[in-house]
């Protein structure tokens, strides 16, 4: 039970005069004689013989009136007859019969036979039920279409000696429950099932018109106003009750708000049942209350008062002496600004909510709240009202009035509210963090940080920034662990906790890109503290690389995709550990098949140089062969690798890589250029062959070497004079600038070769007459065929070496041929074919010859643009451009003349000749 007296009393309700806007401006007046009212649908009805817009329904009088909320409908109880014989009708208001409302239905309303007056009515919104009481005890219950006879059947639900005094209707779902007060008990019944099952609620009553439904909101309870208490009750039990004393004449509900009547304790007379007649100078009390928000929200005394309706939003009141007031409700606003002023807060709250006011305004109401909590000093309490507003209110706003340290504790609890809902930024999640460390509560800033990913409302990376400018340097590092932020567990590990193997460690458990990158960046600090661990773990990446897992995490990994970073990237890194980098580099190459350019590389100049320190013979010379053995392999770069074996005075690698390249000059050179004459000449013999100037390089050599080099120059005369390959005046001349070579030098080469040349004299000499003798012989054999006849005395045929038979053909050449041989092979009547192939390869070669000779523009063209004229001016020599040659060939139409046949004989001997030489 709630004692009203300490429920606080507001003016929410403006208390107006109702204006009548056709007597300009003037009170509104209300019919005298009022019986009845009621409100709904934008009504307001008021009944005294029942005028209704100047009808009449009634001919004596209206008892009661129920207009429905959600229907033009209007039920009406009175009387055509004196006497008890009253009347139920129902009235369409939208539907017009001779100007007035079309009445659907009348029905006598009397239980049985038994004459009684109506105490109460009550209609049902869906239509299908309507509840009569009366004074006798009795309830009637229509079920059906109330609008029309044939669809409705009338019942009496209940019976009794005490007065009904009220009736309502709850709809829950698809039950239908009827309230029934009387002045003693408080019943329901369930209309929703067959037998109407009855279910006594209380052992008193009300008087009449002091009972009321409330809202849907409110669960739709009974409101029973009793003298000492008002009740609130469900279909199947009592609920709550408000110790509201008084003498209650009136109760209504209308938004939340119950309006009760009371008549005031000073006044002597109290009205029997149903009487409605007060005496001139008793006061009636009008209290108006918020039971949701435990307040009165008016209170006013008023002189005999008919009845409260509402409608429009506001009640108006009827009194007896004619005049109607409005209460209109003010505005939300206007009741907040109210208890504002009077610091009520909680009570501000309580009423936004019920208002269902805007997340805006309660965020507002909230902010003054929490100044007013703040100015008291409270600042707990005021600190869980800003954070009522996050989300409305700028976090700054809170964050200045809490920012002295004594304060700490509330910005730390705000700040929290703020990262919960996700609307933090950097800076709250900076300041939070220092707000931790200055309060040193490890257990709050480990709660904070070890929150689940669904949980995290805050910037992991700024808060890793914090935590390790603060010195938690272990949080930071679970931080950045749990949310993956390897950059910044790498940095931490390697620059604040020095911990360079949990680092390496962490490296090699990361996706193969990630792996790649943080090696990059931290390998040459990792290799300066642990060089092995570092150096294995590069190796892994350069080759196969996955990372590091648990046994069955690692049988599951995808093993077709092929992890390898490039291993010429990772060389800087080993820029002060030379053992491990020889390591590194010996690994890539033994794994890789085409390992890149810069380890093979860098590998051969490692190698180069444990060679040039290198002092124990042995491993001198077994560094020797692995140097050897890199060179020879194929991914050599012979320009990288020449220069690297000549910066360390590699001989063997230097001749090697001149041998490979057929540098074979380059070989010579280096031996002269270390005086090594037995290898200048070993490698004349050697390369000789490929390129003969090697000799000739030679005899120069040793030919401007003061030393007495005979023995050498006598080898190397003896190849160049077996092989020819200077002319013996060359010979002399290069020998000239030696003064320590003598001619006994060169004598046995004088000696043989003009021996040979003597012998080859002798040789040309007679080529010379025997040429001589076959062109004298060929001539007689010309004169011959010109001056006398010839002979054919062979006897076989040059193509198939039968006996010759007639008819036969024979040739100036001497070949002779059956006809039907002849005729079988011979391209050509005049030619013979046993020489016919030869005969064309050489008039070919002639007119090829002749066609090439008078190519000047090309010749010249060739010749400006090339860089050895020399050898253009061969090339065409050789081809005949400079020597006049006339080819003689039949004259033209064929026609054989007296010299047809000396021709014949010319072209003859000239192509017997070209054949012999």
């Amino acid at each position: 039970m709630a004692a009203f007296l300490q429920w606080r009393r507001f003016v929410f309700f403006d208390k107006e005069p109702v204006k009548d806007p056709g007597e300009n401006g003037r009170n509104f007046a209300l019919p005298s004689g009022i019986s009845a009212c009621d409100s709904g649908r934008g009504h307001i009805v008021l009944g005294d013989i029942l005028t209704l817009t100047s009808f009449q329904a009634y001919k004596l009088r209206v008892t009661h009136l129920y207009q429905l909320k959600q229907h033009s409908i209007l039920v009406s109880v009175g009387q055509d007859e004196h006497g008890i014989n009253p009347l139920v009708k129902v009235w369409n208001t939208d539907k017009r019969d001779s100007g007035s409302p079309l009445c659907t239905r009348i029905f006598p309303a009397i239980p049985g036979n038994k004459p009684t007056e109506v105490s109460c009515l009550s209609v049902h919104e869906n239509l299908n039920f309507m509840a009569i009481g009366f004074t006798d005890g009795s309830v009637v219950l229509t079920k059906g279409d109330i609008t029309r006879d044939r669809h409705s059947k009338t019942l009496t639900l209940h019976e009794g000696n005490c007065p009904v005094t009220g009736l309502a209707f709850r709809q829950a779902g698809k039950v239908t429950h009827l309230f029934v007060a009387t002045l003693e008990k408080v019943q329901c019944y369930t209309l929703s099932v067959k037998e109407y099952p009855r279910l006594e609620l209380d052992t008193h009553g009300c008087a009449l018109r002091c009972s009321a439904l409330t809202d849907p909101s409110q669960d739709s309870q009974f409101i029973v106003a009793g003298d000492d208490c008002v009740y609130l009750y469900q279909p199947d039990e009592r609920g709550p009750c408000f110790a509201f004393d008084g003498h209650k004449i009136l109760a209504h509900w209308h938004r939340g708000y119950l309006l009760l009547l009371t008549r005031d304790t000073k006044s002597p007379n109290k009205p029997d049942f149903g009487s409605r007649e007060t005496s001139p100078t008793e006061k009636q009390i009008l209290t108006i209350y918020d039971l949701d928000n435990k307040f009165i929200a008016y209170s006013a005394a008023f002189d005999d008062i008919i009845d409260v309706l509402a409608e429009w939003g506001s009640f108006y009141i009827l009194t007896r002496d004619g005049n109607m007031f409005m209460l209109q409700e003010k505005d939300t606003q206007t009741k907040l600004e109210m208890l504002f002023k009077k610091n009520l807060f909680v009570m501000a709250i309580n009423l936004a909510k019920s208002q269902h006011l805007d997340n805006d305004g309660l965020s507002e109401i909230f902010r003054q709240y929490g100044d007013h909590l703040y100015i008291k000093g409270d600042h707990d309490g005021a600190i869980q009202q800003y954070i009522r507003t996050i989300g409305k209110l700028e976090p700054s706003y809170v964050i200045r009035k809490f920012l002295d340290a004594q304060r700490i504790h509330n910005l730390t609890a705000y700040l929290q509210a703020l990262h919960r809902q996700c609307l933090a930024n950097a800076d709250h999640t900076t300041l939070l963090l220092n707000c931790y460390t200055k309060l040193k509560d490890s257990s709050k800033l480990e709660e904070f940080i070890k929150s689940s990913e669904s949980e995290v409302h805050f910037d992991v990376e700024i808060a890793i920034k914090v935590l390790r400018q603060a010195g938690y340097h272990s949080h930071a590092v679970f931080l950045a662990d749990k949310h993956l932020h390897h950059e910044w567990y790498l940095k931490i590990q390697l620059e604040d906790l020095k911990n360079y193997q949990e680092a390496l460690r962490y490296i090699g458990r990361l996706p193969f890109e990630q792996a790649e990158t943080n090696m990059k960046r931290y390998g040459k600090t990792l290799m300066h503290h642990v060089p092995e661990s570092t150096t294995v773990l590069l190796k892994r990446l350069c080759t196969d690389y996955q990372p590091s897992r648990d046994s069955t995490d690692r049988d599951s990994l995808d093993r077709t995709v092929l992890n390898k970073a490039n291993s010429e990237e990772f060389i800087p890194i080993f820029a002060n550990n030379p053992r491990e980098l020889r390591a590194f580099l010996e690994h890539m190459i033994e794994e890789e098949q085409s390992p890149p350019q810069g380890v093979y590389d860098t590998l051969l100049e490692l190698r180069l140089q444990d060679w040039a320190h290198e002092q124990d013979p042995e491993r001198k010379k077994g560094l020797q062969e692995a140097a050897l053995l890199l060179l020879r392999r194929e991914n050599t770069v012979f320009d990288k690798a020449l220069v690297l074996c000549q910066m360390h005075n590699f001989k063997e690698g230097v001749l090697y890589l001149y041998e490979k390249g057929k540098l074979y000059q380059q070989i010579m050179h280096y031996h002269m250029q270390n005086e090594e004459y037995s290898k200048v000449v070993e490698a004349c013999k050697t390369y000789g062959d490929k390129e003969v100037c090697l000799w000739e390089q030679a005899l120069g050599y040793f030919a401007r070497k003061e030393e007495d080099c005979k023995a050498y120059i006598s080898e190397v005369l003896q190849h160049i004079d077996q092989n020819n390959l200077m002319p013996p005046l060359l010979v002399v001349q290069t020998l000239a600038h030696n003064s320590t070579a003598t001619l006994s030098v060169i004598k046995d080469y004088l000696i043989n070769k003009l021996q040979r040349e003597s012998q080859q004299i002798e040789e040309d000499e007679r080529k010379i007459r025997q040429y001589r003798e076959e062109t004298a012989h060929l001539r007689s054999e010309i004169q011959e065929l010109r001056t006398s006849a010839k002979i054919f005395q062979k006897t076989k045929c040059s193509m198939c070496n039968s006996p010759l038979e007639l008819p036969s053909v024979h040739f100036l050449c001497g070949h002779s041929f059956h006809q039907h041989c002849f005729e079988s092979y011979a391209e050509s009547e005049a030619e013979c074919p046993t020489c016919t192939p030869e005969n064309r390869k050489v008039l070919d070669m002639l007119r090829a010859q002749d066609q090439k000779r008078d190519l000047h523009d090309h010749f010249n063209r060739q010749l400006r643009s090339s860089n050895d004229g020399f050898s253009v001016v061969a090339d065409y020599f050789g081809r005949g451009v400079f020597n006049k040659l006339t080819l003689i060939t039949d004259p033209p139409g064929g026609k054989a003349g007296p010299g047809s046949l000396e021709a014949d004989l010319q072209r003859d001997l000239l192509i017997h000749t070209k054949r012999n030489v």
